[in-house]
């Protein structure tokens, strides 16, 4: 089978992915002595390195003290008490252009960012421990973007947020290379390759083994945006004007599909071996609700306008006349009767 995506491309990705989750983490965690030590236990618990690229160095933090920030620090996590003794030291981190965020238990964020003159998006509160550690988890990937990866190798609360940032962000490349894309056929190995990088991010963030004998597994399993582009070229034939919009829904929403299947799967524990499966499962549904939207609109009349799911845009079916024979393509990424591109 003649894959859409370079093998090779795809191993030199793993390789770029095996050294981010290397990269040093340097985080300080300051601690208010009259923090409650249910949140201290819950943060100290939540930030303890598993690899020992990540150095963690933690301080209590008295009335009146101003801590020393470490240049090398990647961020500081602050943890708050009821008072206002942090608030020189979080300057401190400020003056030195460290990101830095206020964690807090129990009360509401703007008060917490008025009594510390923090930035309320720097200030994380909850009422339980695992919200407060939710958040923070992304804020970390948020803001030390470059060392996601290795975030996630350390620090377990962060995985989710780290994944989920790698599928947003190739669901919006994939959604736009759909929608700018002229040159028929042009999109597929693009969209591949960047849903295979999507899914060595995930399974890395959630520390899976990445070795390659299972490139060429993977490679088969983002095969499934052939299905993908199937559906927007039945859609692209019958309706002119937005096909553009049209396929760049379906790269978004078909990349979002297999991102958020790929985190399930390896939430649950599994490895790389029966991801392909999972994958071809949430595939499945996407085209079948894509050919469900499709056949309400070949019925049309009453059935009023349709939506297409991801683009916003709004279509009248009965202008509309879909009574062609769906193309199914073959493994060299064309249609049947369809010439090669």
């Amino acid at each position: 089978m003649k894959l859409p995506v370079d093998v090779r491309d795809i191993m030199n990705a793993s390789n770029r992915v095996a050294e981010e989750r290397e990269r040093p983490v340097r985080i300080a965690v300051f601690v208010d002595v009259e923090a409650p030590d249910v949140l201290v236990d819950a943060v100290q618990q939540a930030l303890r390195p598993q690899t020992a690229g990540a150095r963690l160095h933690v301080e209590a933090v008295a009335a009146g003290e101003t801590l020393i920030i470490d240049d090398a620090a990647d961020a500081v996590v602050a943890i708050a008490g009821p008072g206002d003794t942090l608030a020189r030291s979080l300057a401190a981190a400020r003056d030195k252009l460290v990101p830095a965020c206020v964690v807090a238990l129990g009360e509401h964020a703007d008060d917490v960012s008025r009594r510390l003159d923090h930035p309320i998006l720097e200030t994380v509160t909850g009422e339980e421990v695992e919200h407060v550690a939710e958040k923070l988890g992304t804020w970390l990937a948020d803001r030390i973007h470059g060392k996601r990866l290795a975030l996630a190798a350390n620090f377990a609360f962060v995985r989710r947020a780290v994944a989920n940032e790698a599928v947003k962000a190739t669901a919006f490349q994939n959604g736009v290379i759909g929608a700018v894309m002229i040159i028929p056929g042009a999109d597929l190995p693009l969209m591949t390759a960047n849903q295979a990088k999507m899914v060595l991010q995930i399974a890395a963030a959630y520390g899976v083994p990445l070795g390659t004998e299972r490139i060429k597994e993977l490679g088969a399993v983002v095969g499934g945006a052939f299905a993908f582009r199937a559906v927007a070229r039945q859609l692209l034939d019958f309706i002119p004007g937005i096909g553009w919009a049209i396929k760049g829904a379906v790269g978004y929403s078909g990349t979002l599909a297999m991102g958020y299947a790929a985190i399930e799967y390896f939430e649950s524990g599994a490895d790389l071996s029966g991801l392909a499966e999972k994958l071809k499962d949430a595939r499945d549904k996407a085209v079948e609700t894509a050919g469900a939207a499709r056949e309400r609109l070949t019925r049309g009349g009453s059935a009023g306008r349709e939506i297409i799911p991801a683009s916003g845009y709004v279509i009248d079916p009965s202008a509309l006349a879909l009574d062609a024979p769906v193309d199914t393509p073959d493994v060299d990424g064309t249609a049947e009767g369809e010439p090669a591109e």
